[in-house]
């Protein structure tokens, strides 16, 4: 009995060594310094948190840097490739369009929307989606999200001169205003409204969606379900999905009874939803559940992804008084003493804030990785051939600190950088990745963000807590980072406002 035991066992460790014997040539080749055990691999290092899991990513980002773009990660027996070099991974990103198999977690909650779904899905609704993202379409917004900065404006009164207070609550609620009204065509009120049901259930399914993909131990269904996490995510899930249906339900019925309407204006600013639903073909075009998932893409990465930006941006603004100076400077140039409403005609002559948000997203992405998967050997420029079988993680926080096409002062925040010449290399800025795949909706985040800003900073200065002692600047502490699907500040950006407006009305 025990020779068939181990004729059994040796089997199974012949199969093992058969199908891993191309990765483990390929890990040969490629230097790693961090200690991985067997079974769990590197997956130790995620242990504790969205705090650890930050310090794991920026040092897997620091030792491909170190070893010339190339590093491994093992997840128990899951193998990635963490490319560090933009010359590898625009290839990569060019070449190897499917995502990973651990997006399957993030799948769970979106589905097969088009920012992680299959390449077969992925490509025709990517043509759909495409004309969405119009500039007509796109300035149409601009008003919408004029307003909704109006009322964020507005609502940070109450914490201008009353010290130290958390910014993330206020961006996050501007931010879903403006996608709910942009993309589903309703008034949520979020910003008037404490503890919203959306914000609070995603904010839930990423924790456990970021925790899942760290533990390997529990990636099997049949042992995910008999915990805990799964009845939590599968609560917060409903919140989202039922959220959505019952939008996507009502402006399908609108749309069938005023399709006859003529007193409709022509110019009327239609939503992502409307354009949607009549690109794909209309009634006979995609079904509630395919407008589900990409409703929720729009919905989730258009709130998350601009408030952390713009949350991340005040923050150096506030860390870096000479450069919101300057902004301010640039926003008087442009609007003087008025207090008129930001326009789609303003944004394109604030270049420096441009510069300020751009290099903000530099050294604080909100999302610092992607995940992909090779399907076919494919060689890199470097002349390591990546196998079918492992995974691709492009590590976007370690390549826009990369001094190889950033300088030796990669780690500085310095706005003049996107001003003085153009990118040494075209994918060493991926804030909204890069290739086939890359964001769609990048030129409409940073729309939302820059009037937001603009409209913060004409109101208000901003500091952080604690920047002078006996008169004198301090020394600034590192931003604390935390990392589930989005990267953000673990200290919920937490900052202190000083109203511009003097006591006549007017603005200093």
């Amino acid at each position: 009995m025990l020779w068939l035991v181990l004729l059994i066992r040796s089997l199974g460790l012949t199969c093992r060594w058969f199908k891993y014997r191309r990765i483990l040539q390929l890990v040969n080749r490629i230097k790693c310094d961090i200690k991985a055990y067997p079974l769990l691999g590197h997956a130790y290092l995620f242990i504790g948190g969205g705090d650890s899991h930050m310090l794991t990513c920026k040092r897997l980002g620091q030792e491909a840097i170190k070893n010339g773009g190339l590093t491994n990660l093992w997840l128990g027996d899951n193998y990635f490739t963490v490319v560090g070099d933009p010359v590898d991974f625009e290839l990569i990103l060019r070449s190897s369009l499917e995502k990973d198999d651990i997006m399957r977690f993030a799948r769970n909650l979106i589905g097969n929307g088009t920012i992680f779904a299959p390449v077969s899905i992925w490509r025709p609704r990517r043509k759909v989606l495409a004309p969405t993202f119009s500039p007509k379409n796109l300035n149409s917004f601009v008003r919408i999200f004029s307003q909704q900065s109006t009322v964020l404006a507005e609502q940070l009164q109450k914490e201008a001169g009353r010290g130290p207070f958390s910014l993330w609550k206020y961006l996050t609620s501007y931010t879903m205003d403006s996608v709910c009204e942009t993309a589903l065509g309703v008034d949520v009120n979020a910003q008037k409204t404490e503890d919203e049901p959306f914000l609070k259930a995603f904010e839930k399914c990423s924790i456990l969606i970021a925790e899942r993909m760290v533990q390997p131990w529990i990636y099997a269904d049949a042992v995910y379900k008999l915990l805990p996490y799964h009845e939590a995510f599968e609560k917060s899930k409903s919140v989202i999905c039922n959220f959505i249906d019952k939008i996507i339900k009502s402006k399908r019925t609108a749309i069938k009874e005023n399709k006859d309407n003529t007193n409709k204006k022509s110019d009327d600013t239609k939503t992502f939803l409307e354009l949607l639903i009549e690109g794909s073909g209309g009634e006979r075009g995609y079904s509630d559940l395919e407008l589900q998932e990409e409703t929720l893409v729009l919905a989730v990465a258009g709130t998350d992804t601009s408030a952390v930006g713009a949350s991340f941006t005040v923050s150096m603004l506030a860390r870096y008084p000479a450069v919101q100076e300057k902004v301010y400077k640039e926003l008087l140039e442009v609007f003087g003493d008025s207090e008129r409403p930001v326009t789609a005609e303003d944004l394109p002559q604030l270049k420096y804030l441009d510069a300020v948000v751009r290099e903000t997203l530099r050294l604080y992405p909100p999302v610092p990785v992607v995940v992909g998967k090779i399907e076919k050997d494919l060689e890199l420029p470097s002349g390591i051939t990546l196998v079918p079988g492992c995974g691709v993680l492009v590590h976007i926080w370690g390549t826009q600190r990369n001094p190889r096409y950033w300088g030796d002062d990669a780690e500085q925040f310095r706005p003049e950088r996107f001003l003085e010449a153009p990118l040494q290399h075209p994918a060493a800025f991926m804030a909204f990745s890069h290739g086939p795949r890359n964001c769609l909706g990048y030129q409409y985040a940073m729309m939302s963000m820059k009037t937001a800003l603009a409209t913060l900073i004409r109101n208000y200065r901003v500091s952080i807590p604690d920047a002078t002692k006996n008169g004198s600047r301090t020394e600034l502490k590192p931003i604390r980072i935390t990392f589930d699907v989005m990267m953000k500040d673990a200290d919920r950006f937490t900052v202190q406002l000083e109203s511009r407006r003097k006591k006549d009305g007017k603005f200093r």
